[in-house]
């Protein structure tokens, strides 16, 4: 694919290359959601790719391919039901983003029909639901048909599953015409999806990710007893064929569908001017934490059948409806709690509770909180957030996520505030061990730490557990069997043959284990297999890397990237060690060690800290007295071509593992990084490479293929 330039500044070369790669890309995933029900990207980066494809095939018509996104609908039927011509097309809809485009499309239809936009003309707005396209068809007011949308013309016969379906009736009352198609949305209600979920994880079975693909795989279903236990559901909104209209407007249409005997949204509304409709997407918006189901927008469509039929369709959607989406990476729900986690570092951190949201395609039930400040409105420069408000337990609230980062409250909605609602009220102790919870003063600025942490240390149980599992972790000892599962369950074990407290209990769990009657092998859970890979698994730890050593050992602020540089610049622990006891403020230790590119003052006090006490001095003894850190290989000399250069590796890596490259760039003097900035020297790009190929290629970063950078480095 070229890079992303403005669409303005495409060659015809350019704007061909691209169309082809749009039309592959938008097909891959059609086939992906429509058809496999396995979307491999969330629906806000689906709607970029088809706005660029609509915006480039605007400015260049004559380069629009005959396989043109722009021409399709959904996905082609997967083969494994008997296909369904539908009647009439399924089309799907134009999406719409924003207040001004919602305009454009009331202007639209007025210019169409040669009329001055005056608010004559009443539209329909409903929730777009999210869940799997679904044609019922109706011969004699008796079901014979249920069809998935497939590529609009033909789907798939899932009549036998549909029939599982208690809301979806089997006949129509006597008022209905002779042959009748329901359009409409089948859906899995978010109670079930839970409760499905639940059984699922009792059972130890995979649980899955958010209702619509849990609907649409439980529909496709080969054996339809499966589907019955499912408790899918459905709206009805619209129809096919008809021997016979019921009415002569959409809203009027939808009501016979409910006299009929199937579900419609009570959401519904007619409205007529563009402020009606966006109060009433504002509106539905809000009240999407308290719905049953998951939609993604809101649906307007022309009220009058007769000017429906004047306005006609475009190849692959009306001209007289169009859905206005959500943004994919926000959603409105309550915040039902917040509890205070304890890390590591004793960092008391608080998370919200949420009453469950599908945002981005995943189902949020918690998010980040951040500190106490972030929760009373007030920045990290003391700067209000949020126009200064708090958060409060009861807030109805607006979740935010994007890509995989960790969910965040962005606001929350005053007007919604329960009257009983108070000002939470940050711990002062630290809820694991009592211990006191404190803010510590910056001695150069005078401002408090953002955040609170336990004084407890090593006699907090949240931060030994925690402790624990980062010391086993895969850049650290990298202890295989040693999951955070296992690790909870050696730190509760009373029986001293299986305690694990701290770092060295690990490697004398074997000894102990010999000398007792009660035996690993014995617990459920456990076997003699899984005890025996477990303890060589440990035993092949016994010597480790320096870097991995000193990374294990989670003195706050030293990640994998300072404790590379800590190994590199004292080459074996002992040198370390010695160097940091001795490194009080204003030693020549202390200038040592601050001159090391890379370790600030910050990361310097918090190393003097940690070996200064005694607690952490006796663990680490013992923990010598069974494992070797080995010396840190020497760095390459500054000949070499990548000396001092900040390198990111990105993609699928076909002649090394991206721990083999990371390793290999260090030896050679490189930083690695994992992510791109201006600093980047060069990215190393495999296949598959994504956002970061686009973001290196933007700032003018030298991008490298595998190959080049393996002769770049040769020698």
């Amino acid at each position: 694919m070229t890079d992303r330039k403005p669409v303005a500044d495409l060659t015809d070369a350019d704007a061909a290359e691209e169309l082809a790669f749009l039309a592959a890309e938008l097909a891959r995933h059609d086939a992906l959601y429509h058809g496999q029900d396995a979307p491999e990207i969330s629906d806000a980066d689906y709607d970029a790719l088809k706005r660029r494809n609509q915006a480039i095939e605007a400015r260049f018509p004559a380069l629009r391919r005959p396989d043109s996104p722009e021409g399709h609908v959904g996905a082609a039927p997967s083969g494994l039901f008997a296909p369904v011509v539908h009647a009439r097309p399924m089309l799907s809809l134009d999406n719409v983003f924003s207040d001004e485009d919602v305009q454009d499309f009331l202007a639209s239809v007025y210019r169409f029909l040669g009329q001055i936009p005056d608010g004559s003309i009443a539209f329909t707005a409903e929730p777009k639901i999210d869940g799997l396209s679904m044609s019922l068809r109706y011969e004699n007011r008796r079901l014979v048909t249920g069809a998935t949308r497939g590529d609009g013309t033909t789907g798939e016969n899932v009549t036998a599953n549909i029939r599982t379906i208690a809301e979806i009736p089997e006949t129509l009352p006597e008022d209905a015409p002779d042959v009748v198609e329901v359009r409409g949305e089948v859906y899995m209600a978010r109670s079930d999806f839970f409760a499905l979920n639940a059984q699922m994880e009792a059972e130890g079975r995979q649980t899955y990710v958010n209702p619509r693909n849990t609907a649409a795989g439980s529909l496709r279903q080969l054996d339809a007893t499966v589907t019955a236990t499912r408790k899918l559901r459905f709206f009805a909104y619209a129809w096919g064929e008809m021997s016979a209209m019921a009415a002569e407007t959409q809203y009027e249409m939808v009501a016979a569908l409910g006299r009929w005997g199937f579900p419609i949204n009570p959401l519904m509304a007619r409205l007529s001017t563009l402020e009606d409709l966006l109060g009433h997407y504002r509106a539905i918006g809000l009240a999407r934490a308290d719905l049953d189901y998951d939609i993604d927008g809101v649906v307007y469509k022309v009220d009058r059948l007769d000017l429906q039929a004047r306005l006609g369709f475009r190849s692959r959607s009306p001209r007289w409806a169009t859905a206005h989406k959500f943004p994919a990476e926000q959603a409105f729900t309550h915040l039902t709690a917040i509890d205070i986690q304890v890390g590591r570092t004793g960092a008391l951190t608080p998370v919200a509770r949420l009453t469950p949201v599908t945002v981005g395609g995943v189902v949020v039930t918690n998010a980040t909180l951040h500190n106490e400040d972030y929760i009373k409105g007030i920045g990290n420069a003391g700067q209000p957030l949020r126009e200064g408000r708090d958060i409060r337990i009861g807030d109805t609230v607006i979740v935010q996520r994007a890509g995989d980062v960790i969910p965040q409250i962005v606001d929350i909605v005053l007007e919604k505030r329960p009257e009983d609602a108070v000002p939470f009220a940050f711990p002062r102790v630290c809820p694991v061990c009592g211990s006191h919870a404190v803010r510590e003063k910056n001695e150069k600025t005078g401002k408090l730490d953002s955040v609170t942490r336990c004084t407890g240390g090593f006699v907090c149980r949240a931060q030994a557990v925690e402790h624990l599992k980062h010391f086993v972790s895969r850049n650290a000892f990298d202890i295989e069997g040693l999951g955070a599962r296992q690790i909870d369950f050696f730190f509760t074990a009373e029986d001293p043959a299986l305690s694990i407290r701290t770092a060295p209990d690990i490697f004398t769990l074997e000894r102990r284990q010999q000398a007792s009657l009660t035996k690993l092998e014995n617990i459920d859970g456990f076997g003699r297999v899984s005890v025996r890979k477990l303890f060589e698994a440990i035993n092949g730890r016994r010597q480790v890397a320096l870097h991995r050593f000193i990374y294990a050992l989670g003195i706050r602020h030293v990640g994998e990237t300072n404790a590379k540089l800590l190994a590199r610049s004292y080459g074996d622990y002992d040198s370390f060690a010695t160097a940091m006891i001795a490194a009080t403020p204003g030693s020549e230790a202390w200038e040592d060690l601050n001159r090391i590119e890379g370790i600030g003052e910050v990361v310097a006090r918090a190393l003097v800290e940690f070996y200064r006490e005694p607690r952490n001095l006796d663990v680490v003894g013992r923990l010598l007295q069974e494992v070797t850190p080995l010396a840190a290989e020497p760095v390459a000399a500054a000949s070499s071509p990548v000396s001092g250069k900040t390198v990111v590796f990105t993609g699928k890596l076909e002649k090394m593992t991206r721990d083999e490259a990371k390793a290999s760039a260090e030896r050679l003097g490189a930083k690695v990084s994992g992510s791109i900035s201006a600093k980047t020297d060069y990215l190393v790009a495999g296949a598959d490479a994504g956002s970061k190929l686009d973001k290196a290629r933007g700032l003018g970063v030298t991008v490298l293929t595998e190959d080049e950078w393996l002769a770049m480095t040769a020698g």
